[in-house]
């Protein structure tokens, strides 16, 4: 018998399996007892990214906070919150979108009119010209991006300010300055190209990062990249540069080129803490692919020895990471790519197929709840979702959904034209930025 709508809620809710994990109705571990709380617990401070994976990271100084939710939404039961977040829909109607990441609690995803990664959120705003707000369930730098490619009448509302993003915050756009004021020390003028028409460096940023580094790409002849066009972007950039320097997630920058044949040897790691990152200027006038310093905390979990547990427990599994774990994770999985990837790989599997994912535990558990005919499960057991995809609850969706009632705008994300207009230039190279035809 196929499970009803609300049993596979109920299977998909990350929240509930923390609560009956933290009243110990059922087994299991979560990776602090904090994630049992409401989010709102921790607004008041101090500044941090809240009970998750990323609970242990540096939060930058001046980083978004979020002011206080207001108590009636604090209180309010599940069933409240859902109620008052149809009813503001229902009134706003077709002047408000909703869009979910795959990575936002379940309770928010039912919500969403869009569900997709960063980009794919962003560009289905687009296909929604006439809303006036772009409610975006998600982090930081996504409702920037959103920001980027919608309207200048439409306002982009992120329900809790204070849903950053670790890895994003691990390359800011003051340390990447210095970094290519160095590099120009070492190669020389950075806009000069040799015999092939190249210029000594071009930087790429991944999606995951401010709009200021988006902009400062933008800049300087460079791009942005997703995770599913990473490849792409960097044929792209090696056309134009003898090198690239890319941030800020090592992982991905590394497994990507390693992909496409690129040395370890030439791929050397940028400590912005450490005078040219850390190594001599021999070893940056070899590299090919310059990696900064920043990783996913989310991703970082995963383990060798985790897909060694997976394989023993189920012979046929198929092992899916996604692109930002560590290299030695992504070698030991049968496949790693994006979230669309791993979704679209999980719908065209055969029933009864197993699989132990490598990604963000609402994403997974969402999957497993929607695809009962396999066997999925997440290659981390320990329940640790995503520190600032977490901040974003119901009650804080409801509460910016009743202010748009209002006929108010809260916790609106605005980029200023000086740094919106190189950003979309990154942008819209990445988006001319088209893969060679197979065969060619």
């Amino acid at each position: 018998m196929n499970p009803t709508i609300e049993q596979t809620r109920a299977a998909a809710s990350v929240d509930r399996t923390i609560q009956l994990i933290s009243t110990g109705a059922t087994p299991g571990e979560a990776c602090t007892p904090d994630l049992a709380k409401g989010p709102w617990e921790f607004d008041a401070g101090p500044a941090g990214y809240g009970p998750g994976s990323s609970m242990g990271d540096v939060i930058p100084t001046g980083s978004p906070l979020q002011g206080a939710l207001p108590e009636a939404y604090r209180t309010a039961s599940n069933d409240e919150l859902h109620a008052r977040i149809r009813a503001a829909k229902a009134a706003l109607g077709d002047r408000v979108v909703v869009l979910g990441h795959f990575y936002q609690r379940d309770e928010v995803i039912e919500h969403a009119d869009f569900v997709g990664d960063s980009f794919q959120l962003a560009n289905a705003a687009l296909s929604r010209p006439d809303a006036e707000a772009i409610v975006f369930c998600g982090v930081h730098f996504m409702a920037e991006t959103a920001d980027l490619l919608s309207a200048p009448e439409q306002s982009v509302i992120l329900p809790n300010l204070a849903a950053g993003c670790s890895m994003a915050d691990m390359a800011d756009e003051s340390s990447v300055e210095e970094c290519w004021e160095q590099l120009a020390d070492v190669y020389g003028d950075l806009s000069a190209v040799d015999a092939d028409g190249r210029v000594p460096v071009i930087p790429v940023t991944y999606m995951n990062s401010s709009a200021a580094l988006k902009g400062f790409v933008g800049r300087h002849g460079g791009i942005v990249c997703t995770s599913s066009n990473a490849k792409t972007v960097l044929e792209w950039a090696f056309e134009r540069g003898q090198r690239v320097l890319f941030f800020p997630d090592q992982h991905l920058g590394r497994n990507t080129a390693k992909a496409m044949g690129v040395p370890l040897s030439q791929m050397p790691m940028w400590n912005p803490r450490r005078p040219l990152g850390g190594n001599d200027a021999a070893a940056l006038d070899d590299a090919r692919v310059i990696l900064w310093h920043g990783f996913c905390s989310v991703h970082r979990r995963f383990t060798v020895d985790q897909i060694a547990a997976a394989r023993e427990a189920h012979p046929s599994v198929q092992v899916i990471v996604h692109p930002e774990c560590p290299m030695p994770v992504v070698d030991a999985s049968d496949a790693a790519g994006s979230t669309d990837f791993i979704v679209k790989a999980i719908q065209a599997a055969p029933a009864g197929s197993t699989f132990a994912i490598g990604t963000e535990i609402n994403l997974v558990q969402r999957l497993a709840a929607e695809y009962p005919q396999h066997t999925i499960f997440c290659l981390d057991p320990v329940v640790c979702p995503c520190s600032t995809m977490y901040r974003i609850h119901p009650g804080y969706l409801a509460w910016v959904l009743e202010e748009l009632v209002e006929g108010r705008v809260v916790n609106r994300v605005t980029v200023p034209a000086d740094v919106a207009d190189p950003a979309r230039l990154a942008l819209e190279r990445m988006l001319a930025a088209k893969p060679a035809p197979v065969g060619a």
